[in-house]
């Protein structure tokens, strides 16, 4: 085939399969007929998935989000190669022509209500393009058509399982997983001694048998109580606890749950729910958690969570 002739065809289907990618950016999924519901313009200028890929259980069973994420990258592949195949252009070049143009594209998404502006998505789209070039580099060398085109599909499959690894391991490394559960077994009072709780002895609450394995605390011979304890500005932290009215009991209480004088949970509890119930607290970040306990109230196998990295 003369080269003319290639460049061509090549140009034709650079021009149609941009239009294919203009129409998924701005028409498709029914963005046209959800513009008038949209006020208020959108811009997402900091990056926070883009390394998340599906892992290989992911794959089995995969959703929506696990197909954008590999769409984004892989739709925009084939400009990693026309492009160069249609003019001779450095990767610095051609990467930051293509990166200037996403983010064009990206604006304009926001400003018409069609989409908005998403750094996510310009990073996935230029990683793509990104092994389009790398594609083309180590895919077309030779002069056979047919030989370099199963060059690039390798070659492509090959990069694309690289870039797959390296965004796995880089989305351990940064990504914070729950720690182990962390007894709180010695709380100070509202006098400032300190409060270990009783020894967890099964209780019975709603008929059922209930076997605290950490601590249980209750006020028997107060109407109320204020327990304190120092986390030491822990961040991102779940606060679980686990409460009830024993069935031998027959009254009411509360429980108030605060960190640093800012209230994160009320509840009333009522003896004829009679039933054993659980709470699970986000903390932002604490110093100082109190825990405010009024009636018949028991509390059992109070603990922490800590968000941490992996390698932590």
């Amino acid at each position: 085939m003369h080269l003319k002739q290639q460049r061509k065809i090549i140009l034709a289907i650079t021009f149609f399969y941009t239009l294919f990618i203009l129409y998924f950016l701005f028409f498709a999924f029914g963005r046209v007929g959800k513009v008038d519901q949209i006020s208020e313009y959108t811009f997402m200028f900091l990056p926070d998935s883009f390394f998340r890929v599906p892992s290989l259980s992911n794959l089995l069973h995969p959703t929506l989000m696990d197909f954008v994420g590999f769409g984004n990258i892989a739709a925009f592949i084939p400009f990693g190669i026309l492009i160069p195949l249609l003019y001779r252009t450095s990767f610095v070049r051609f990467m930051i022509l293509f990166i200037l143009s996403i983010l064009v594209l990206e604006t304009i998404q926001a400003l018409t209500f069609l989409g908005s502006f998403d750094m996510n998505d310009v990073i996935q789209n230029s990683l793509g393009a990104a092994i389009g070039f790398g594609t083309y580099k180590l895919g077309f060398r030779g002069k056979n058509i047919w030989r370099n085109m199963a060059a690039a599909g390798i070659s492509s499959i090959v990069l694309m399982l690289g870039v797959w690894g390296i965004f796995g391991v880089v989305d351990q490394v940064f990504t914070k997983e729950m720690g182990p559960f962390v007894a709180i077994n010695e709380w100070k009072d509202s006098n400032g001694n300190p409060s270990t709780g009783t020894k967890p002895n099964r209780l019975k609450i709603g008929g059922q048998d209930v076997e605290p394995q950490y601590n249980v605390y209750s006020i028997e011979s107060k109407n109320k109580e204020t327990y304190r304890y120092t986390l030491g500005n822990k961040k991102e932290v779940y606060l679980f606890l686990n409460y009830g009215i024993p069935d031998q009991k027959d009254s009411r209480g509360s429980i108030r749950v605060a960190a640093d004088g800012h209230e994160y949970l009320t509840v009333s509890v009522e003896a004829e729910r009679h039933e054993p119930d659980m709470s699970s607290i986000y903390l932002p970040q604490a110093n100082e958690l109190t825990i405010t306990i009024e009636g018949n109230v028991t509390l059992w196998d109070v603990g922490y969570k800590e968000m941490v990295y992996s390698w932590n």
